[in-house]
């Protein structure tokens, strides 16, 4: 239906494939048909607004791409976001294009999106020196404003367990409260969000906190004003 040549070399491609005598033909395909041994491809030819019949040995169609049949359940044990056309989500598009919401786990090729073989492979080498850096240092830093459970409110219910997505919460089986994953958590407060008790908070991002930063907002200090005599007279006057 149409040609766009964005890439590197891809309009020098498009005129050596024309000089070769390929025909581009701008058209809106309608239907394909066997007619004896030769494929039919019936369109619509846009530029020319007729209909044509073109009669082929082969037809290649150029199907859209969908993510593998095993996609969710390797997103379900990794805990991976996914798009909304199912493939596996970044961090970022363009800040983090390489990591996901999981500390140490990296995406490259086509489990991402549809991908060519030169951009997978840059991807690909991405991701492998974003995974060296954590081990050259031989650590790896967390995240700091992690969960964490105020004992004397917790019930032990278990829903914040359900819905964290990185299982970085557990029921003690001693003491019968929550616990926090450190290492795991990621500091989404969605845990926070659906406690019933409210016994859950994260760390720089308390109740408490964000009422001071609004206080600090809207509470604007009152500065007295000296008027002169004659104003405040003609003010008491009117």
């Amino acid at each position: 239906m149409d040609v766009r040549d964005f890439g590197k070399g891809f309009e020098e491609c498009y005129d050596a494939t024309r000089e070769k005598g390929v025909i581009y033909r701008r058209g809106n395909p309608s239907e394909i048909i066997q007619r004896g041994d030769k494929v039919v491809v019936r369109a619509e030819d846009t530029l020319l607004g007729e209909q044509v019949e073109v009669e082929a040995d082969l037809v290649v169609l150029a199907v859209g791409m969908t993510p593998r049949l095993d996609t969710s359940a390797v997103a379900g044990m990794l805990k991976l976001a996914r798009s909304a056309d199912g493939f596996f989500l970044e961090a970022h598009p363009k800040l983090r294009p390489v990591d996901t919401a999981m500390a140490g786990l990296f995406l490259a090729g086509a489990c991402q999106g549809p991908k060519d073989i030169t951009e997978t492979v840059a991807q690909a080498r991405a991701a492998a020196s974003a995974a060296l850096i954590p081990l050259m240092r031989g650590q790896v830093p967390v995240e700091a404003a992690t969960s964490f459970v105020d004992e004397e409110l917790c019930a032990g219910w278990g829903q914040c367990a359900q819905i964290c997505a990185y299982s970085a919460l557990s029921l003690h089986p001693v003491r019968g409260k929550m616990t926090v994953n450190a290492v795991l958590c990621q500091g989404c407060g969605a845990c926070a969000a659906a406690c019933p008790s409210g016994a859950i908070n994260v760390h720089h991002f308390t109740f408490e906190q964000y009422i001071s930063q609004i206080d600090a907002l809207t509470n604007w200090e009152i500065q007295p004003v000296l008027l002169p005599l004659e104003d405040i007279t003609s003010v008491e006057a009117g």
